[in-house]
């Protein structure tokens, strides 16, 4: 006995069957992975609204005010462009934007150099290469209280190893270093130097992983020398790192704070008032609030500028440009 199908039950089976080598390429309504990467960028992005946009707004709206905190809100009065007309005539602004040129100008050069000549010794094969890297990495993330703590006493006038070891080579008149007004700025940028080099050092040694070693290989087998394959290949190379460097470095040494709080606290006199310190002295000390945001507005727009002047000024140098 013999059966038979007919069309319409194969046309039924056929559409019975699941589909294979297909992808679903829509996502279903109770989907829960928006909603997860929702939750995991939710608390930076609380951090940042907290942290950084309010006091930012903040910043803006009370820089046209005049308010002194001890009044409270009620006290809060507008004043226009008033602050910004005083900031632009304060001398103690432009001694504060004269010093804070001086510090970083002078820290950041010599931090990019010290930074650079150890990760050129440390990029070749040295016994204990690992442990050398990470010493000179570790006062860039040593506490800001040790290294103030440590460096007032190695540059005590009196007692520091610092003046014992030059005197030790019979000179008389020795630096006093942070007590004295002349010393103490240039005291500053070596402390800094110090502290930041490891940083410096760091970023240098990774883009120095990734030189192009064809280069240099072609460069041996045409006769040229150490000095001729830095100035052609190794610099052109690291020139966008350097700019990084620069920014960061200016950005960062420009609004140091907590070194000069606790070595000099702005003196002797005022000879290392930077703005950071200035801005701290007019709103926690004078409370002078709104003025002080005045202030900081005004350096970041000079900080800004500097930084622009900076990328335009390395633009088309690049090895790789």
């Amino acid at each position: 006995m013999t059966t038979t199908r007919t069309p319409q039950a194969d046309a039924g089976t056929a559409t019975d069957r699941p589909a294979t080598g297909r992808r679903r390429t829509g996502r279903s309504p109770a989907d829960p992975r928006p909603i997860v990467g929702w939750l995991f960028i939710t608390p930076n992005l609380l951090g940042v609204l907290a942290f950084t946009f309010i006091p930012l707004v903040s910043v803006i709206l009370l820089s046209f005010t005049q308010w002194d905190l001890v009044s409270g809100f009620g006290g809060i009065e507008f004043v226009g462009i008033d602050n910004f007309v005083a900031v632009l005539k304060d001398p103690s602004f432009w001694n504060g934007a004269w010093l804070t040129i001086l510090y970083a100008g002078a820290a950041v050069p010599l931090t990019l150099v010290v930074g650079l000549g150890l990760a050129l010794a440390l990029n070749r094969d040295l016994p204990a290469r690992g442990l050398l890297r990470a010493a000179f990495f570790v006062p860039y993330i040593v506490n800001i209280v040790a290294i103030g703590m440590t460096w007032q006493m190695l540059l005590d006038p009196s007692a520091g190893l610092v003046n014992q070891f030059l005197g030790s080579f019979g000179l008389q008149d020795l630096p006093q270093w942070f007590a004295s007004s002349r010393w103490a700025l240039p005291a500053l940028v070596l402390v800094t130097v110090w502290a930041q080099a490891g940083y410096a050092n760091l970023i240098y040694l990774s883009a120095l992983q990734d030189a192009p070693a064809q280069l240099y290989e072609a460069a041996q087998i045409d006769g040229a020398g150490r000095w001729r394959m830095f100035r052609t290949i190794t610099w052109p190379s690291l020139l966008p790192t350097t700019v990084f460097l620069l920014v960061t470095l200016f950005v960062g040494i420009s609004q140091t704070f907590g070194m000069i709080a606790l070595i000099t606290n702005g003196g002797p006199g005022d000879s290392t008032t930077t703005l950071s310190f200035y801005m701290y002295q007019t709103s926690f000390q004078f409370y002078r609030f709104g003025y002080a945001s005045a202030v900081g507005l005004v350096t970041f727009l000079g900080i800004f500028a500097i930084m622009l002047l900076m990328w335009r000024a390395q633009r088309g140098r690049s090895l790789n440009d």
